[in-house]
C-alpha cells in the first residue's frame, strides 16, 4: 500500500507535464482558424493558413487577391495592397496579418512560414 502511495504523485506530475506539452508546445505548429476572428473587429491579428496556389493570385481593383484554407477546411478569399515575398506562390503555409471582413480576409502583411 505504501508503494502505491509513493507512485501516485510522480504519475500525476508526469501526466500534467504530458498534457501541458501536448496542448501548449506541440500545438503551435498547427494552422489557425478563421472562426477565432470577429468580422466586426478591425484589430490586426496573425493567422497561419495554407495557401491554395492552384486558385492563382490575381490583381483586382488595385489589390492582390488569393485564396487560403484554415485548419477547419474553411476556404477564404484574401485581399490587400500587399508586397508578396519571393517564392510566395510556391509556399504551402503562410502567416497573414490582418482582419476578417464581411467579404473575406483583408491582409496587411504576408510572411512565408
Amino acid at each position: 500500500m505504501k508503494l502505491i502511495q509513493k507512485l501516485i504523485l510522480p504519475i500525476l506530475i508526469g501526466l500534467v507535464l504530458i498534457v501541458i506539452y501536448t496542448f501548449y508546445f506541440d500545438g503551435k505548429s498547427d494552422l489557425g482558424s478563421f472562426s477565432d476572428f470577429d468580422p466586426n473587429n478591425n484589430a490586426v491579428k496573425d493567422i497561419k493558413v495554407k495557401l491554395l496556389s492552384d486558385r492563382g493570385i490575381t490583381q483586382q481593383g488595385g489589390e492582390l487577391v488569393f485564396y487560403v484554407v484554415d485548419r477547419n477546411g474553411k476556404v477564404m478569399m484574401v485581399s490587400g495592397d500587399l508586397q508578396l515575398p519571393e517564392n510566395f506562390d510556391k509556399s504551402e503555409v503562410i502567416i497573414l496579418k490582418g482582419h476578417l471582413t464581411q467579404s473575406g480576409f483583408h491582409a496587411h502583411g504576408v510572411e512565408i512560414d
